[in-house]
């Protein structure tokens, strides 16, 4: 069932979210399946005014275990009216994002650390987009998660342990100005 979104706004601020079924499907179609987490791919594309879309960097491409922080919060502003003490109007306020955390198997690949000791080293615009595909179980793509001119905040080697037996993980931290979620074109 494919789920599509209308808004309509007017002087009065009402909004309708309509829920269709989508062109061509029936009353009796299937509901889709829930996603499993572990099947994703990362693609990184060079951001900027001079830069050609869709320009991919081959950094790492699918190489990464984890990648949390996908998220975006809006902190809602509280209007007080006078006169008025049994509530307080909740409007809209800034939307914030949480850093992505990545954490991939430690290489010798240093793209990573190189990003990140390019823009720590005084080069601000060296900027990526991030898209974030999750896959279905035959892998194909089912929705992606873009992160908008992100930029490289912190890098983590792995602990070092002679004791150790587990494999090597190193992280990259990023900050992003958007989140966006799309989905492919049936």
């Amino acid at each position: 069932m494919a789920i599509g979104a209308e808004f309509s706004a007017s002087a009065s601020a009402q909004v309708s979210i309509g829920l269709s079924t989508g062109a061509g499907s029936s009353a009796g179609a299937k509901a889709s399946a829930p996603l499993i987490p572990f099947r994703f791919q990362l693609n990184f594309r060079q951001s900027g005014a001079g830069t050609a879309q869709c320009n991919e960097v081959d950094m790492c491409k699918g190489a990464f275990a984890e990648c949390t922080g996908l998220e975006a919060t809006m902190e809602p502003k509280v209007i007080r009216s006078g006169g008025v003490n049994h509530h307080a109007f909740q409007r809209a306020g800034q939307v914030t994002h949480a850093t992505v955390i990545l954490k991939r198997g430690m290489t010798d690949n240093r793209h990573l650390w190189k990003w990140f000791a390019l823009v720590s080293g005084c080069d601000y615009a060296a900027r990526m987009d991030v898209d974030i595909d999750m896959l279905d179980g035959a892998g194909n793509k089912v929705m992606t998660w873009s992160l908008a001119r992100c930029m490289p905040v912190k890098f983590k080697a792995a602990d070092l342990n002679a004791r150790a037996t587990e494999v090597a993980v190193e992280e990259l931290h990023l900050a992003h100005e958007g989140l966006t979620l799309s989905f492919p074109k049936a």
